[in-house]
């Protein structure tokens, strides 16, 4: 096996919302592994700490940024600084989501819809309008948002994220369209399907965890992706 084929991002930046567990978590090692280096960007030290510590361990090399990305001008400083270090943001993986409870749509708690709002569309508009230049200087910039398929198939009780994840599509397929001709620059909207997350364990409290993919089946797939490459606006679910 060449170089190239056992380290295909060798040479990229990665940047990776919601890093610091699950599918998010996953996919930075996974993106280190194959050679980019991972920016991991979540709210918890430790946690990302720990995703440092087993990507170095497995040769990797990766830069933690503690990051709340519903606070203000949160991430405007984030990408100032990603600028001030690296020319260019090959990759953007959007990981970062937060679900509301479940309720009927006529009982949705405001608060929580607030910050299922904040983290699940506005940080989104933010890391693009942040990002932007960055990732319009990268050779074949991408960016992977993670979805849901409440977000096209409204299902009872999920109103609320459903809602957000369905802005969350709009916003990045708008801006797929705005580029596309541009910039060498890609969007794929990728729905991970079932997959065992904490996430998935709250909303689903009596499904069996070992009935379900692992987030370095997503990992092993999103990494897949970048690599290869793709034409246009992507979308794909992982069954």
């Amino acid at each position: 096996m060449t170089d190239t084929q056992a380290k295909p991002l060798a040479g990229q930046i990665a940047l990776v919302t919601g890093a610091s567990r699950g599918i998010g978590a996953a996919t930075a090692k996974a993106l280190a592994a194959a050679g980019a280096h991972v920016i991991l960007v979540a709210r918890k030290v430790k946690a990302l700490e720990e995703v440092e510590d087993a990507i170095h361990a497995g040769g990797g090399t990766s830069t933690i940024a503690p990051v709340d990305l519903t606070e203000p001008d949160a991430i405007t400083r984030l990408a100032n600084a990603i600028a001030g270090r690296w020319q260019a943001l090959d990759i953007m993986v959007l990981a970062a989501a937060y679900l509301p409870e479940l309720t009927p749509a006529s009982q949705v708690e405001p608060k929580q819809f607030n910050q299922a709002l904040l983290t699940n569309v506005v940080a989104t508009q933010a890391l693009i309008a942040g990002f932007d230049p960055l990732l319009r200087r990268a050779e074949a910039g991408k960016i992977v948002g993670l979805t849901s398929s409440v977000a096209a198939a409204p299902r009872p009780y999920w109103g609320a994220y459903g809602a957000t994840k369905a802005a969350f599509e709009n916003l990045l397929a708008t801006y797929a369209a705005e580029v596309e001709k541009l910039a060498p620059l890609r969007v794929a909207i990728v729905d991970p399907g079932a997959t065992r997350t904490e996430m998935r364990a709250r909303a689903y409290p009596g499904e069996d965890p070992a009935s379900l993919k692992g987030p370095e089946v997503v990992a092993e797939r999103l990494v897949a992706l970048l690599a290869g490459g793709f034409e246009g606006l992507h979308r794909e679910r992982i069954g």
